[in-house]
């Protein structure tokens, strides 16, 4: 039985525009997900889902049959058990050049699901690590991150980038353009605060949403230019440890990102609650319709403040994590 964990993410900069080769800058936070992976003596895989904001579940399958199961909840709790989970499983064999082998996989986590911080990221990238190591492979960081994200990109259809499987894998703050993927070394403290809606968003759908916007209005297409601009200047201020320069961005940032129909009338209401209380930035994080901001404060007015604001169910400081998929 071999456990791995992976954090999730905020985005400092550039979701959304990332998809379309500009650079994003996405961070690592002290939230994990921990996927648990021990061999079967068959092929089937089991999962068992705890601690994802939802309901948990246990499926099995796999085996002679080859279906999928017949389980009497939710699409996507489904398809968190045997989509991304069964990647993760088909990418360890691989690595491991095992032809076939089953799992118990259990799965736990304290990254809000569907909220923009990564959570599908931290469970892909841990589950393959936990499932190479389980049969004796010990994967680089690098090596994960680019097989999580192969997972990732055919899970959505190949609409994933590689900065939130990069950025889970590897810790840190992290820049991501395309294919050139690196962490950002003296990264000052980022005073992160977190709000959550307790809503998801449908990345799938938000992401075609915005292609299609892009596609139909030039000035769309020039707002995500715009966002690829805003995080090349960020990535200056980040170097420089201009903390308000970076807040600055941040409120920016949000602006472009209403602008292209992410936000949501939960995610603004948070926004300016988090910067009327005195918060450096704010933003939405994720593919937005609902889930998470990140403000910058040094102080715990913008935390006080989310706690009481209607519409937000959860908020949380968030330090930067260093350290990214590792065994527990």
């Amino acid at each position: 039985m071999t456990t791995s964990s992976a954090p999730g993410k905020v985005y400092l900069f550039g979701e959304h525009a990332v998809v379309y080769g500009e650079p994003a800058v996405p961070c690592a936070i002290e939230r994990r997900a921990r996927v648990t992976a021990e061999r079967r003596d068959d092929e089937r895989v089991r999962v068992q889902a705890n601690d994802l904001t939802l309901d948990g579940f246990a499926v099995t399958w796999g085996g002679e049959t080859g279906t999928r199961p017949d389980v009497d909840v939710p699409r996507p709790l489904v398809e968190a058990a045997t989509g991304y989970i069964d990647g993760a499983i088909e990418q360890a064999l691989d690595a491991a050049g095992e032809p076939a082998a089953g799992f118990d996989v259990t799965v736990e986590s304290d990254i809000p699901l569907g909220a923009g911080l990564g959570s599908s990221a931290a469970v892909v990238v841990a589950g393959i690590d936990a499932a190479t190591r389980e049969l004796g492979v010990e994967l680089s960081s690098e090596s994960l991150a680019d097989r999580a994200y192969q997972v990732e990109h055919d899970v959505q259809d190949g609409q994933a980038s590689r900065a939130d499987t990069f950025c889970s894998a590897m810790g840190g703050a992290v820049r991501v353009r395309g294919d050139d993927c690196r962490r950002i070394e003296d990264v000052p403290t980022l005073p992160f605060v977190v709000g959550y809606d307790g809503n998801t968003g449908d990345t799938g759908e938000l992401v075609a949403g915005v292609r299609k916007l892009k596609d139909t209005y030039g000035f769309a297409a020039d707002t995500i230019g715009s966002i690829g601009d805003l995080v090349r200047t960020g990535e200056l201020a980040l170097r420089d440890g201009d903390i308000e320069e970076l807040g600055r961005l941040m409120d920016f940032n949000h602006g472009l990102l209403s602008a292209v129909g992410v936000s949501s009338r939960s995610l603004d209401t948070m926004v300016w609650a988090a910067r009327e209380a005195g918060a450096l930035g704010a933003k939405l994080t994720g593919a937005g319709g609902g889930g998470c901001i990140v403000a910058l404060d040094r102080t715990e007015q913008t935390h006080t403040a989310l706690e009481y604001t209607p519409g937000c169910e959860d908020a949380f400081r968030a330090e930067l994590d260093g350290e990214g998929v590792r065994p527990e």
